[in-house]
């Protein structure tokens, strides 16, 4: 056992943590959730649609197939000592590998990785080509992420057919539609990641091709940043754009209104996210097989085309005991952790039809160990989510499994060999190795609920909420440690519970002992700038990228999402996704029908893109606009309020007048923006309640939450990205 990170570590916990036996339990213990979304997604089924496996069978299967792999490099011996550690490690919710390994596993589909990069070319040949591949893709399980900055821009010549190109954006709604009609064997919904360069000719289409909400639903969008864009945004200059055809000059954009636009449309419907593509390739292990253009749909996976990632995440809520971290059985669990990974990508049928993505991901052999429960670890220790200490966890916590996960595969090297593609990779020949990355950080949406802790890296979503089960009957769930705090400090009631779940945050109910609200913070509770600290300390010690979801309350401004799209970069941050709360669903409308009905439409936010941010209020200087729609043959005015921690939209008629109005203060407490004028320090409003009722989950009417960009549900696992 090695005590606390650093004496600052050594805090007083609120409760009594029992000492860990290192003792595995035969059965999973598993949580009625965790019971919920294994049945729904992942057990076996039979012609009738009911189980044919329990859970411990499941993990059972999945630990012997992937063992199998052993036969390869040590005979049967090993196969039935592996079988049984990786079958203890995963029972023991310690480790899970990501959904596709433990759904296909020992199945006819045999698919086992979760995100696959494929190519998109400037010919209709291979445009659909791909188009093709990325259905086989998803209806393996797989999700797929793709740059269309090689396809020529609107508008260019096109030599075969003397007639003109449609562009980029056209052939992404293709593969939008193709995705629409593939369901990921029943399970899992497809989705994309689209990426195009800052310094292609249709970045501004591109940029706002997901206003209205109506396209691209299967789709998370990302621009690709460049260093030299942030140059001639930090000097208030132009940029050059590059036709990709010829690769010369097409023009040239002032990067201020560029930015302020992806800033805008950030703020507005929480995309496009950002990548800093040049950061990304400085860590390209295999410099010399090619750049990255693209990740996978989430953002963790930084992979070249034909690619397949292959995840597995730690719970780190299950390795602190008596106020420290346990690193000795932390080490021996990257340790299997890495082997088991390893053995994953020698068991994985990939997608035989193409036989590409096997070849290549065999040859780098890449594999992506991250971690969830982060923020339970946090709480386990007594660090509070927002304190700079938890900064120092995450660092010592990450620096710790990026060392012992190097060591580990460079054991497997002297044991297996190494990656075929080593001596193409910048770890020639000092490094000899096994896998070209070994890190990276997934957001553990669904895999989380199985394992009963918090996702990925993120903080609480919520402390307590209701959960609705069969016959109309309520549930009240309360987060397992702050259970156990609240008996112990003799506060616990059912009444103070259920009150809680209205909320998301505990901050302002003044029953609960300020030590503890302090504790259990949650997501909207955190700073902006702590988000970006938090993902950057991980950052620094991840091969690949962090998926995480930076989180600003209703009320946060244009020149909130502008300062942390900035102290990203300046911070070392691969990518970023910004999920102002309501910003996607405020964009749900009711409008007056003459018959009396109302109807929900989406309706397309504006592309009028802001002129500058006030850099005194921060907001636009635009406050209110009328805009003239159709919706449904129905003349209406949408008058869109642009005001300081203010966002309320109003329908009205053209027909009689009737208002409509969803003003933002019925859903979100009203609080000011405190900082100091540069967007470096501020204390968020309240909000009442973290699962967004506004998106139901469409299989189980539970509410769902933003996790890695995705709507998630975190009772049934159902999740949707775009």
């Amino acid at each position: 056992m090695v005590k606390g990170i650093k004496e600052e570590l050594e805090l007083p916990l609120l409760f009594e943590e029992e000492q860990s036996s290192g003792d595995y339990e035969r059965e999973p213990v598993l949580t009625e959730n965790a019971l919920t979304v294994l049945k729904a997604r992942y057990l076996k089924r039979d012609m009738n649609n009911e189980p044919t496996e329990t859970p411990a069978d499941l993990f059972r299967r999945v630990a012997e197939t992937v063992a199998s792999a052993e036969s390869l490099y040590g005979g049967k011996k090993k196969i039935a000592e592996f079988a049984e550690k990786f079958y203890h490690m995963i029972t023991a919710l310690d480790f899970l590998p990501n959904s596709p390994t433990l759904m296909n596993a020992g199945r006819e589909e045999g698919q086992l990785s979760a995100c696959f990069v494929l190519p998109v070319g400037d010919s209709m040949p291979e445009i659909f080509e791909s188009v093709k591949m990325a259905a086989l893709i998803q209806k393996s399980g797989g999700g797929v992420g793709y740059s269309f900055s090689q396809l020529r821009p609107a508008g260019d010549r096109v030599k075969s057919t003397s007639g003109v190109s449609s562009g980029p954006i056209s052939f992404m709604k293709v593969f939008n539609e193709a995705t629409e009609t593939v369901k990921q064997g029943g399970r899992r919904r497809g989705a994309n990641m689209g990426v195009l360069r800052v310094d292609h000719p249709d970045i501004m289409s591109f940029v706002n091709s997901k206003l209205d909400t109506a396209e691209f639903t299967n789709f998370n969008i990302s621009v690709a940043i460049t260093d030299v864009f942030m140059e001639a945004l930090k000097n208030g200059e132009n940029y050059d754009v590059l036709n990709p055809r010829t690769g010369k000059k097409a023009g040239s954009l002032p990067a201020k209104e560029v930015w302020e636009k992806i800033v805008y449309n950030a703020w507005a419907s929480a995309e496009p996210g950002i990548l800093f593509i040049d950061s990304i390739n400085r860590d390209n292990p295999t410099p010399k097989l090619g750049s990255i253009e693209s990740t996978n749909p989430c953002g963790e996976a930084c992979l070249l085309p034909f690619e397949a990632c292959n995840l597995g995440s730690i719970n780190l809520s299950h390795f602190v005991s008596n106020k420290a971290i346990d690193f000795n059985r932390l080490r021996e669990t990257v340790k299997l952790a890495v082997r088991f990974l390893d053995n994953v990508i020698d068991v994985n049928e990939y997608v035989p039809l193409i036989p590409k993505i096997k070849q290549k991901t065999r040859s780098n052999r890449k594999i992506g160990l991250g971690v969830m429960g982060f923020a339970d670890m946090l709480i386990s220790l007594g660090v509070s989510y927002r304190d700079d200490l938890a900064l120092k966890v995450a660092d010592t916590v990450m620096e710790f499994i990026a060392r012992e996960g190097k060591k580990a595969s460079m054991d497997l090297a002297r044991e297996r060999g190494t990656f075929p593609n080593w001596q193409k990779s910048a770890f020639f020949p000092d490094t000899p190795i096994r896998n070209a990355t070994i890190t990276s950080i997934a957001p553990t949406g669904t895999l989380s609920i199985i394992s009963g802790c918090s996702p990925g890296i993120e903080p609480l979503f919520g402390v307590s909420f209701v959960r609705n089960v069969l016959d109309k009957a309520k549930l009240l769930e309360v987060h397992p440690l702050f259970e156990k705090i609240a008996r112990k400090e003799g506060f616990f009631s059912e009444d103070l519970m259920e009150k809680i779940s209205g909320f998301g945050t505990i901050q302002d109910i003044e029953e609960i002992p300020q030590k503890v609200r302090e504790l259990f913070v949650t997501s909207y509770d955190v700073p902006g700038d702590k988000h970006v600290l938090m993902q950057a300390a991980f950052q620094r010690h991840t091969d690949m990228s962090v998926s995480k979801t930076i989180n600003l309350p209703a009320n946060a401004t244009i020149e909130d999402v502008d300062h942390t799209y900035r102290l990203a970069y300046e911070s070392g941050v691969k990518g970023l996704t910004v999920y102002r709360d309501g910003s996607r669903a405020g964009q749900v409308i009711v409008v007056g029908k003459k018959d009396g009905e109302k109807k929900e439409e989406s309706a397309p936010l504006t592309d009028t893109a802001p002129t500058s941010i006030n850099e005194e209020e921060g907001q636009l200087n635009l406050l209110s606009e009328d805009k003239n729609d159709e919706i449904n043959d129905e003349k209406v005015i949408r008058t869109v309020n642009l005001e300081v921690g203010s966002d309320n939209t109003a329908l009205v008629s053209a027909s009689d007048e009737e208002y409509y109005d969803v003003p933002m203060e019925k859903r979100w407490k009203p609080a000011p923006m405190n900082g100091n004028g540069n967007g470096t320090s501020h204390e968020y409003a309240n909000i009442p309640t973290m699962f967004s009722n506004e998106t139901p989950c469409p299989e189980c009417g539970q509410g769902t939450v933003i996790v890695g960009a995705c709507s998630t549900c975190q009772h049934c696992g159902y999740s949707k990205c775009g």
